[in-house]
């Protein structure tokens, strides 16, 4: 596993496929409480055919470091890491936050995105009723409880519980810090009057059951996009893992004529 520092922090990262496959890199971007480790299916797919990079996010998996305080710092990391690996053209699949972090380099360099897909993912986030419970909960509850209840709720009824226990508790690894900071960041994260000067082609990719951020709230975003694909898939929040072969196939679909 290549690690990279920077700025008091670990990045974790891999590096596979053919540098002289069809098509530009393709980086993946998980979301929050998860780690590079949600895109194995699409990792193993890609990576037969074309460069396919993927990352821990700072504080996630096995990347150490804290003090990232908002979506854009995220977003400089990813950026730094791909000027490490010398890629300057890419195309961008982002998970939830992933897809938030995915949204801000659009905007900041969009003559280095050749196209992008939002999974699970919104432009802004708009505090439920159930989050705000959930948020109020997390100070009178521990933090494992808090964990468990948030990542329980992400996956659509029926999915098996031997699974969501694992994700639950790879999750409850993140540093409550990086959790709860990283929490305040897609609270602040408003990027919906902007999202109109995104040029770049996007296939947004949403889970019909997702209550985390529930499908109004995605149609809300893809309204203002100029030219959007929309795919839903009966799933919940998190598609890469309870969909994977659907979500494959969806991002071959769409990357499969990017320029090469």
């Amino acid at each position: 596993m290549p690690q990279l520092e920077l700025d008091g922090a670990v990045l974790a990262y891999d590096d596979e496929g053919p540098r002289d496959g069809d098509g530009v890199p393709l980086v993946f971007v998980h979301g929050w409480t998860a780690n590079r480790h949600r895109w194995d299916h699409q990792m193993a797919h890609f990576s037969a055919t074309r460069r396919v990079i993927r990352l821990d996010l700072r504080g996630h998996g096995e990347s150490g470091g804290a003090g990232v305080r908002t979506i854009a710092e995220l977003a400089e990391d990813v950026l730094a890491l791909l000027g490490h690996l010398k890629v300057d053209r890419f195309v961008l699949i982002g998970h939830s936050m992933g897809g938030m972090i995915s949204q801000t380099i659009a905007l900041a360099h969009p003559d280095r995105v050749e196209r992008m897909v939002l999974v699970d993912s919104i432009a802004k986030m708009t505090y439920s009723r159930g989050r705000g419970l959930l948020m109020a909960a997390s100070t009178l509850v521990p933090f494992k409880l808090f964990v468990a209840a948030n990542i329980q709720r992400a996956f659509a009824p029926g999915h098996p519980r031997e699974e969501i226990r694992e994700y639950i508790r790879a999750s409850a690894e993140t540093p409550r810090e990086v959790v709860m900071t990283l929490y305040g960041a897609m609270r602040a994260f408003d990027v919906l009057d902007r999202v109109g000067e995104i040029r770049t082609p996007t296939l947004i990719v949403h889970g019909y059951h997702d209550i985390q951020l529930p499908l109004r709230q995605m149609l809300r975003m893809a309204k203002a996009y100029p030219d959007a694909v929309v795919r839903v898939i009966d799933a919940g929040h998190e598609l890469p893992v309870e969909k994977p072969e659907e979500l494959t196939t969806a991002v071959e679909r769409f990357v499969g004529s990017a320029a090469v």
